[in-house]
């Protein structure tokens, strides 16, 4: 009987810091992505946009706009999907200038939709894509790139490799 209990205590105290281990893992995973905070109400938008364009502009890539909203599951299932595969975050770091414009009750950034055509027309999350002097280049709905409850790699790697400077520059901009 001593021989069960002891083998018991040792299994417990062996599982419970590994479960333990677990959970913080866990947690510290979900706590790289704050996707209750992804977008930002109180944030001026306009000036926001100028400093991704203008740093786009410094470094050679277009802007992506992810427009929605911290409400919104997909906006945050976007957000997601591309932070945690690298080969997808690896082609938007390289080609991009990211920035999410908010789009709620509290803000809906309407004068900036306008500008951009209106592209909350196709859903949320929509992607436009801005060259390096903010001229509006692509709006994409993002539920073109979906496959099932989520989203599709291949189609999503396509989309950042189509609308990469190097795919629509000619080479000596890009090798300037």
């Amino acid at each position: 009987m001593k021989k069960i209990v002891w083998t018991l205590l040792l299994s417990l105290a062996v599982a419970i810091p590994a479960t333990q281990a677990q959970v913080t893992a866990t947690t510290s995973a979900t706590a790289a992505h704050d996707l209750e905070h992804i977008y930002n109400p109180a944030a001026n938008a306009k000036a926001d946009i100028a400093a991704a364009v203008k740093k786009a502009a410094a470094e050679k890539k277009h802007v992506l706009l992810q427009i929605g909203g911290n409400w919104c599951i997909w906006c945050k299932r976007l957000y997601k999907f591309v932070a945690d595969d690298a080969d997808l975050k690896a082609a938007a770091d390289k080609n991009y200038v990211v920035y999410h414009l908010n789009y709620s009750k509290e803000n809906k950034n309407l004068p900036i939709l306008k500008e951009l055509g209106y592209p909350q027309r196709f859903g949320f999350p929509v992607l436009v894509i801005l060259d390096a002097q903010g001229n509006r280049l692509h709006t994409q709905n993002s539920g073109l790139l979906e496959s099932a409850d989520s989203y599709d790699k291949k189609k999503l790697m396509e989309f950042f490799k189509q609308w990469s400077p190097a795919a629509l520059l000619p080479a000596n901009y890009i090798n300037e």
